[in-house]
């Protein structure tokens, strides 16, 4: 049995053979082919990748928001108690404790435009158009145009 060199097989058909590719050696169609699919396959996972990545920092200011304006929305509910328990006191006694519960309602009013501005803030930082994931899409866009070459 043969093997090695006295084989008859020439250098590019043992160096294919073993998994090396000569410089010299020019590639078939459907190894071009498959190698530009197998990229592809590569960059569609890093950017499905990428949009997972930055969709949770969008959609972390986009909770923060949320939770500002849950949290303004308690604040009017507070406004709405003590204003009610102002009007009621106000209503019932004319003492001192009706201003107290007046100062107080005026005082979650403000906490709550506060909280409402803040959340608004965050919703307004928010960019859900994802620039990274666009920007990367078109180059490879470009790449690929660049491979039909």
């Amino acid at each position: 049995m043969r093997t090695g060199v006295g084989n008859g097989a020439s250098e590019g058909q043992r160096a294919a053979q073993d998994g090396i590719r000569d410089d010299t050696e020019v590639r078939s169609a459907g190894e071009i082919i498959g190698d530009i699919s197998r990229d592809m396959g590569t960059l569609v996972r890093q950017e499905i990748e990428l949009a997972k990545t930055e969709m949770k920092q969008e959609f972390s200011h986009a909770g923060k928001g949320a939770g500002m304006y849950g949290a303004a929305g308690a604040a009017g509910l507070l406004t709405l108690i003590f204003a009610s328990l102002a009007l009621t006191f106000l209503l019932d006694e004319w003492m001192p404790i009706a201003a107290a519960a007046l100062i107080t309602a005026a005082l979650w009013a403000v906490v709550g435009a506060v909280l409402a501005l803040m959340g608004r803030k965050e919703f307004k930082n928010a960019d859900l158009q994802l620039p990274k994931t666009t920007n990367t899409l078109k180059e490879d866009v470009q790449w690929a145009k660049a491979q039909k070459k």
